[in-house]
């Protein structure tokens, strides 16, 4: 018999973003690796798709002294390659990425299967739907393959997937090897972000929907089948936040066992005596490059604001984002102040533009801006982008006269844009203010990793974050707290928006004192946010899981 608190002598982490930057997931996994491993003891291995199969990933360092006779077994046994490395990040956690095309020519069989053993309609799949199950597939029979090959019922061994797109197999794992103790985490259920993404109102009618039945709708029925019977599934279903949990069990018709809510390594936040050079570097940079685009002479009384995320126009509240600036203009208390606010935001880049990048290489001061300078890279879509088509359609053309200039950054800031050339953090510590007016998060990494960088941040209380903000204030977080939490609904539009704008005229108006201790309040909050603090909800899951499989004996 097992102890129920016994801490897993195996964790098998599986997810799509495994050594591939995606998205949150990715952050999720690579910030709490150092402190999972530290916090449990245990073997650690993380499973992600092996994408760059001539051995160029660059997050991967490959180590042939790790399970050599394995790796060589799978391959002559089954025909599965799998890539064994150490993932360069923080605690430097060993990874299987394995090559799921092989299991293309059996894709009608194993979703044949899936639809006997579990009821998942795989019939109306299409997009990314067959390559994330057959890497599902691919990760769990690697699983069962180390298992057989070095392991064995006395070992306590956890699975855990992430999001849909590693459901199947968790299910076909806990089928073939019930002894593995599996969890499922879904850090947005598929058919909510939906809803909310075809601008349904998600919360007004909320207990009027019915998962299945909006699946059908939206044409989302694989997707959200595989989700909803891999949480039925498993034996510890977990989710981010409230919110999702709400979510869950409205949608997906289970409520989790669990909430293990996402945590932060602050390794890379900057120290005390270094946040300062840090903070005018990032400053200058922004500020050079903007001036070149504007034609403008902005200093550093500039007050720089920003938002970021995924291009998602209404759910990240990119909208709202400009609208707040629309009403800010009309705000008094903005007059007499340069603000300067960013959007963030990965687009359909074709290239950087090169006037730009040849006013930044010449240094060339000039009062003349150059054509179009609402944003730093040109799109594909010009014509089409959304963001751009609502600062236009308000009128926000940055001309020199104007208080408020809007600039839209539609590149992913790794340090080789192009333009900036920095890293999205290396940048971030440079804002004044940042803000996040999401209408569908279910956690919400840009407030929290804003907060942590000491710039005082708004975001809503429909984000998971916010929701945590405001449990650990006892209230609504207000801007003194370092990150306020504004109301949002289906029908405050207007009001969230002047909700907005406030707390930006509150910035505006507050001295450098003011400012200092909001920024000192954002990191403190941060802090508590930190894996050390939160890993705990990791290690509940997986003695919940356990002791499933141990209440079964």
């Amino acid at each position: 018999m097992r102890n129920k608190a016994q801490t897993p002598d195996y964790i098998f982490s599986a997810s799509w973003e495994v050594c591939n930057k995606v998205g949150g997931i990715y952050t999720v996994l690579s910030t709490q690796a150092r402190t999972l491993q530290e916090k449990t003891k245990s073997t650690v291995i993380y499973i992600g798709p092996d994408l760059d199969r001539d051995g160029s990933n660059p997050l991967l360092e490959e180590d042939p002294s790790l399970f050599p006779a394995w790796q060589n077994a799978v391959w002559e046994s089954e025909g599965l390659a799998v890539r064994i490395g150490r993932w360069k990040i923080p605690g430097s956690p060993i990874v299987f990425l394995v090559d799921f095309l092989p299991y293309y020519p059996m894709k009608n069989w194993i979703y044949g299967r899936a639809w006997e053993l579990f009821h998942v309609d795989s019939l109306h799949a299409y997009g990314d739907y067959d390559e994330a199950s057959m890497f599902s597939y691919a990760a769990a029979m690697a699983v069962r393959s180390f298992y057989r090959f070095y392991l064995n019922e006395k070992s306590t061994v956890v699975y855990h997937a992430h999001e849909w797109m590693t459901g199947l197999g968790a299910m076909f794992l806990k089928h073939y090897i019930p002894q593995i103790a599996t969890v499922f985490t879904t850090h947005a259920t598929s058919i909510g972000r939906s809803i909310a993404g075809n601008n349904k109102p998600l919360y007004d009618y909320f207990e009027g929907y019915h998962g299945d039945q909006m699946a059908w709708e939206l044409n989302m029925e694989s997707k959200h089948s595989v989700e909803k019977q891999t949480a039925h599934h498993v034996d510890c279903f977990t989710t981010v936040s409230e919110i999702t949990a709400r979510e869950c069990t409205q949608l997906l018709e289970r409520t989790p066992d669990v909430i293990t809510e996402n945590g932060f390594e602050n390794s890379f936040v900057p120290s005390l005596d270094k946040f300062g050079s840090a903070r005018a570097a990032a400053r200058k940079k922004i500020l050079t490059v903007t001036n070149r685009l504007m034609g403008t002479s902005w200093g550093d009384d500039t007050v720089i604001i920003g938002t970021g995320g995924r291009y998602e126009f209404r759910n990240k509240g990119l909208d709202l984002f400009i609208e707040s600036m629309r009403c800010l203009r009309d705000d008094p208390r903005s007059k007499g102040h340069h603000i300067l606010a960013l959007i963030n935001v990965p687009g359909w880049v074709s290239m950087p533009r090169e006037d730009l990048q040849e006013r930044i290489h010449r240094n060339r001061r000039t009062a003349t801006p150059l054509p179009f300078p609402q944003t730093t890279h040109w799109l594909h879509n010009m014509e089409e982008d959304r963001i751009l088509n609502m600062l236009g359609s308000l009128g926000f053309r940055n001309d020199k006269k104007d208080d408020i200039h809007i600039v839209f950054v539609p590149c992913y800031l790794d340090g080789n844009d192009g333009i900036f050339n920095m890293s999205y953090y290396d940048l971030l510590i440079g804002q004044d203010m940042a803000l996040f007016p999401s209408y569908y998060e279910p956690w919400g990494y840009t407030p929290l990793e804003s907060a942590a960088f000491r710039v005082p941040t708004v975001t809503t209380d429909l984000a998971g974050f916010g929701l945590w903000v405001n449990s650990v204030k006892g209230r609504y977080g207000e801007l003194a707290d370092g990150v306020k939490v504004v109301h949002r609904s289906d029908g405050n539009w207007q009001d969230a928006a002047c909700a907005i704008k406030d707390a930006v005229a509150e910035l505006l108006t507050a001295d450098a004192g003011k400012r200092a201790e909001m920024r000192r309040a954002a990191g403190s909050l941060a802090e508590k946010a930190l894996w050390k603090h939160f890993i705990v909800h990791y290690e509940e899951a997986y003695r919940f899981a356990v002791s499933k499989l141990t209440d079964k004996q």
